[in-house]
C-alpha cells in the first residue's frame, strides 16, 4: 500500500514537471514569435493571431500566458532590453564618478552599439506608448526608473536640484535614441559613430556635471 502511494505520487510529480516543462517551452516559443514579428512589423501590424499562427498554438493557449498583445511586448522588453539599459545608467553612474571625459565618450559609444543591438524593436517600442495609454505610464516609469538607479550622481546635486538632474539624464535618455534613429535607422544624419561620440561629448559631459558646492 505504502509503495503504491509512493508511485502514484511520484508519478504525478512527474507529469507535474513535464507540464510546468511545457507551459515554459509554450511561452517561450510565443515570446520568440512575438519579438520576431514586431521586430519585422512594428507594433500595430502584428496581432495575437499572427503570434500563435506562428507558434501553433490557439488563442486560448496565448491568453493563459499573457492578458494581451501589449503584455507579451512588455515581457519581450523584460526579458533583456529594459534590464540591460537600467545596467547601463548604472555603469553611466560609475563613469561620472571618474570624472574622466574619455570615459564618458567611450560610454557613448557603447550606448550607440547598445541601440544597434535592440534598433529592430524600437519601432515596436514607440508605436505602443503612441497607441497604449497602459504602455505609456510603463514606459514612462521605465525611462525615470534610470536617473533614479544612478544614487551617486544624484547624491552629487544640491536636494531642491535633484528633479532637474533626474530631467537632464531623461534628456539625455532621449537625444541618444533620437539621434540613433535618424543616423542608423533613417539615414538622414551623416557622421561617424566616432564624431556622433566626440560631440554628444561635448554636449553631455559638461550638462551631467553637478553644480559646485556654494
Amino acid at each position: 500500500m505504502v509503495d503504491a502511494v509512493s508511485n502514484a505520487t511520484s508519478t504525478g510529480n512527474r507529469r507535474g514537471t513535464l507540464r510546468a516543462e511545457q507551459k515554459r517551452a509554450t511561452r517561450a516559443r510565443l515570446l520568440e514569435s512575438a519579438r520576431g514579428l514586431f521586430a519585422a512589423r512594428g507594433y500595430a501590424a502584428v496581432t495575437v493571431d499572427d503570434i500563435v499562427a506562428e507558434v501553433g498554438c490557439s488563442r486560448a493557449t496565448f491568453y493563459l500566458h499573457f492578458p494581451g498583445k501589449v503584455d507579451i511586448l512588455l515581457a519581450v522588453a523584460g526579458d533583456g532590453m529594459a534590464p540591460s539599459a537600467l545596467a547601463f545608467y548604472q555603469d553611466l553612474d560609475r563613469v561620472l564618478d571618474t570624472g574622466s571625459r574619455a570615459e564618458f565618450t567611450d560610454w557613448i559609444t557603447r550606448a550607440i552599439e547598445w541601440f544597434h543591438q535592440y534598433k529592430e524593436m524600437l519601432p515596436a517600442w514607440d508605436e505602443a506608448t503612441a497607441l497604449e495609454s497602459d504602455f505609456q505610464a510603463v514606459a514612462r516609469d521605465g525611462i525615470l526608473a534610470l536617473p533614479n538607479s544612478m544614487t551617486s550622481y544624484l547624491a552629487r546635486w544640491p536636494e531642491d536640484r535633484r528633479d532637474e538632474a533626474r530631467l537632464r539624464v531623461e534628456l539625455l535618455v532621449t537625444q541618444l535614441e533620437r539621434f540613433f534613429t535618424r543616423w542608423a535607422m533613417l539615414g538622414t544624419i551623416d557622421v561617424s559613430a566616432e564624431e556622433a561620440a566626440e560631440v554628444l561629448t561635448d554636449i553631455w559631459f559638461p550638462a551631467l556635471t553637478a553644480p559646485a558646492a556654494s
